[in-house]
């Protein structure tokens, strides 16, 4: 009778086994912040969805610039213009509005400066931070970085200003010229 009873929840189980694994949102369930956390959430194309979980606190200038672009729609319909998985998986890069019309040289931004922030967050797999020129520390802007690995050789070098708490699996299947369709801003 007991074997009766678990061969039937497994096969009741099994469905939902199967869309988890290859459901449209890869089985990604929507990240709900708790009271004061905020997270954005990026829809990719074909891909899924990346929920953020953002420092607000610890880097407030980046975070704000960033959550103004994402509400204003700056990032709707951009694409992936930089993708480095080889020789190991490194990270992929959005932000420049250009992509929007397929130029993926990473070359755009809003055209804004923002401040190197210390946020005491180190570059992990998962972490985001606000891509800079080589040479500037405070001339982040729009792009930013999610690394699919540690990187600590950024550490001290870059705001790292958000944290991915759903959807890394959906960004090791990205490549270069993907779209987010869209990016919004999620308040607990």
């Amino acid at each position: 009778m007991r074997v009766l009873i678990l061969l039937l929840s497994a096969l009741l189980l099994l469905p939902a086994v199967v869309f988890a694994r290859d459901g449209v949102r890869q089985g990604v369930a929507a990240y709900r912040p708790k009271a004061g956390e905020t997270v954005l959430k990026l829809e990719i194309e074909g891909r899924g969805d990346v929920y953020i979980l953002l420092h607000t606190k610890e880097a407030p200038k980046a975070t704000t610039h960033v959550l103004g672009l994402a509400k204003s729609g700056f990032y709707d319909g951009q694409k992936f213009h930089r993708v480095e998985n080889s020789p190991r998986p490194y990270l992929v890069q959005i932000g420049d509005p250009k992509s929007k019309t397929g130029d993926l040289s990473g070359s755009g931004g809003s055209g804004a400066h923002i401040p190197f922030e210390e946020s005491g967050f180190t570059n992990v797999a998962g972490a985001v931070g606000l891509a800079r020129p080589v040479n500037n520390a405070d001339g982040g802007d729009s792009q930013f970085y999610i690394l699919l690995d540690r990187s600590s050789f950024l550490d001290g070098n870059y705001t790292v200003f958000g944290m991915v708490v759903g959807g890394m699996d959906v960004l090791r299947k990205v490549e270069k010229g993907d779209q987010v369709l869209r990016v919004t801003a999620i308040a607990g």
